[in-house]
Formats: structure tokens, sequence, C-alpha cells
């Protein structure tokens, strides 16, 4: 599998990571498992996954706490990325806002490290840029992080050229995480993909099987948990989940022709987005978790390609 540099840092991680978030916010309320999460991560770490990332704003704050307890005695094997920035209103529908002050920032970094257990992180990632406050203000407070020591890296989540161009003129830049799959294309047609490859800066894809539904196991409402957030995603509704079944059945017949299955060419689609395109695709079983690691080393020929770019919008917007 290819590794992936850290924008200027030295550092490099494995192209396909681990997302975290679905082992305790999102996803499958009901049916998340402590023990199994853990047993993900840490297996994940023996297939030589070494990016790990998490979030303050899922659980609210229950993730890092988990991700801390897997990582007890693994800490110096994989590269821990988190983040700060949204702060979670109502976690029953998800509702959240931003707050890019540097003195949340602060206090909210301070507590992500009790709740990992750790003295440092190697990636601290802005999860929203605050349009209250300028970026060059939240950027200047978690520069003073790697300052001290205690953050690696810098990253953001979700933010448009001009606005990494406006952080890095204050920090090195190091990583972008934004949504990129098969059916969210959003990163590049706006630019962000090919101003990070001018950059040097990592792209961190996550959701790329689009939430679950480019794995080609959910063809209806039903094949969702009763209590889950996708049942409130346009894309997830039944007509939505209808019609983008189209989507799925023309990534199969790829997969087929390849030997390979319909997330492992979702995500091979992500990776040949850039030499400096990783992913971060999230599961809660060991099972799922070996077949997006396989991903990493499917090379998809030039028609495979094609057919892959040529597939209808989704419908709903993301």
């Amino acid at each position: 599998m290819r590794r992936i540099r850290l924008g200027d840092t030295g550092r490099s991680f494995a192209a396909v990571g681990l997302g975290c978030m679905g082992m305790s916010w999102g996803y499958d309320e009901e049916g998340r498992d402590e023990n199994e999460s853990i047993a993900v991560i840490r297996r994940a770490v023996e297939l030589g996954v070494d990016l790990i990332d998490t979030a303050d704003q899922y659980g609210p704050f229950t993730n890092e706490v988990l991700v801390g307890k897997a990582l007890r005695g693994h800490r110096e094997e994989v590269l821990l990325a988190t983040k700060g920035g949204l702060v979670v209103d109502d976690p029953a529908t998800y509702r959240s806002h931003r707050d890019g002050r540097p003195e949340y920032l602060r206090g909210a970094f301070e507590a992500s490290l009790r709740r990992l257990g750790v003295d440092h992180v190697d990636l601290y990632q802005l999860h929203r840029i605050d349009p209250r406050v300028p970026v060059e203000e939240s950027w200047g407070a978690l520069a003073e992080l790697v300052k001290e020591g205690k953050v690696g890296a810098l990253g953001l989540s979700e933010a448009s050229p001009d606005e990494i161009a406006r952080a890095h003129a204050v920090h090195p830049v190091a990583s972008v995480q934004s949504e990129l799959s098969l059916w969210s294309r959003d990163a590049l047609t706006n630019g962000v993909v090919d101003h990070c490859a001018r950059e040097g800066i990592a792209f961190i894809a996550f959701a790329p099987l689009g939430r679950g539904f480019l794995s080609g196991l959910i063809s209806g409402p039903g094949d969702l948990p009763k209590v889950d957030g996708r049942h409130r995603l346009p894309r997830f509704q039944p007509e939505a989940i209808t019609a983008n079944q189209a989507i799925v059945d023309r990534v199969r017949a790829v997969a087929d022709r390849l030997g390979a299955t319909v997330a492992q060419v979702a995500i091979a689609w992500v990776l040949a987005q850039g030499e400096h395109v990783g992913v971060i695709p999230g599961t809660k079983t060991r099972r799922y978790l070996e077949d997006n690691v396989a991903a990493g080393s499917l090379t998809l020929p030039p028609d495979a390609l094609a057919e892959l770019a040529a597939l209808p919008e989704p419908a709903g917007p993301r």
C-alpha cells in the first residue's frame, strides 16, 4: 500500500486509514459494541493501518475515550488524529455549532488529550471553520500547540482553497479532510484536491463509501439499523435509495470484472484521484476492515476509471 506524505512534516501514513466516528456517533446507535470496536482498531494496527482518526464531537466525547483505550500499548505505532471546533448542541439530532475562538480551541484540545490519555497528538484538525472568527485567529491558536510540542501537525476539515491558503500563510497546513466518494465529488469540482496537490498537502477523504451506501449492502431503508442518523439524510430516503441503486449496480459490474468487492472499487477510485489522497473508511467489524484495507492494493485499469467517471449524479444532496 502506498504512503501519503503528511505535508512537510517528514511523516507519512498508509493510504487506507481508519475513521472511528461510527463506533460512537451517527450510525447504528443500538448496535455499538465497545469490545469489538477496540478489536477493530487493534486489528487495523496489525494490518499496517497507522492513521487513526477521531474527534471530540463524536459521542460527543466518547469516541476519543474509546480510541485512547484501544491504543494503550500501541500509541507509537500510529499517527493519531483528532479534531476540535464543532460543539454538539443536541446529541439526539446531531445538531452542532462551530466555535473557532482561540480560547475555546485551547480548552477543547486539552480536554481531548485527557480523554485520549496521551500527552500529544500527531495531527490536530480544525473540524470546521467558524464564520464568526477569522481563520487566521483560529489557526494561530492551534499553531501555538505545535510550538509547545503538544501537536505534530495541523489539518483543516471541509475548507475551501482560499481558506486553506489563508491558514497556510500563518502556519503550514499538513492535511485537508473532506468528503470524497463516487457520489460526493465536490472536493474535485471545487478545486480542493488540486490545491492540496500543488501545495504538498495531504488530502484525507472521509466517507469514501458514501456513508455505507457504496458498500452495496443497502437496497432499502430496512437495511439501515433502526436507530441510525442516516435516516435523516436525503440520499437515504426511500425514493433516493431506489434511484441510487443504479450507481451501485454499475460499480458492482466493475467490481465483478476485477474480482473485487463493491466497497474495494469505491475506495480504490478515491485513491486514484491523486498520489496525495488517502481515505479513512469507517467500520465497526474486523471483516469489513480487512476488506477496506485490501482496497489499498487494488489498481483500477483505465477502462474502469472511465466507466466510474461516467456514473450518474446521485439522487438527493449529501
